[in-house]
């Protein structure tokens, strides 16, 4: 029989080597599948804090680690699949679901800002810091 403090091991385990790592890879529609069902799948944790940080973890320099979510300090390049590549900060409120907003400046009159995207997390291939 095992221990409670061995159940525990076993459920963190097994949330830090299998469920982390597929949010990771997931796409957005298995992403919004599991978010439905994830008080079953990963307990009663919030989604944002666990399923979506993890799935945006697939890209380090988006996420801030202690705040456990995207971090909106930091402006960075997006690179997507079509090639194109968007510059901006991240808005974590307006960003949800799989679907990034960046917030960067207008090209004609850079003392304004304007929005980028959503962008579908299937979409985006890099995220680096600029």
């Amino acid at each position: 029989m095992h221990s409670f403090a061995d159940l525990v091991a076993s459920r963190r385990t097994w949330l830090a080597d299998v469920l982390a790592p597929w949010c990771r890879q997931a796409v957005v529609k298995d992403l919004r599948l599991a978010e439905l069902e994830w008080g079953d799948i990963a307990g009663k944790v919030d989604p944002e804090k666990t399923l979506w940080y993890w799935a945006w973890s697939r890209f380090p320099d988006l996420v801030h680690a202690e705040l456990v979510g995207i971090d909106e300090t930091q402006e960075v390049m997006v690179t997507l699949r079509n090639g194109r590549s968007v510059v901006g900060f991240p808005d974590a409120r307006q960003s949800g679901q799989g679907q990034l907003v960046l917030v960067g400046r207008d090209p004609v009159n850079p003392r304004r800002s304007e929005e980028h995207g959503p962008f579908s997390l299937d979409e985006i291939v890099a995220i680096a810091r600029v």
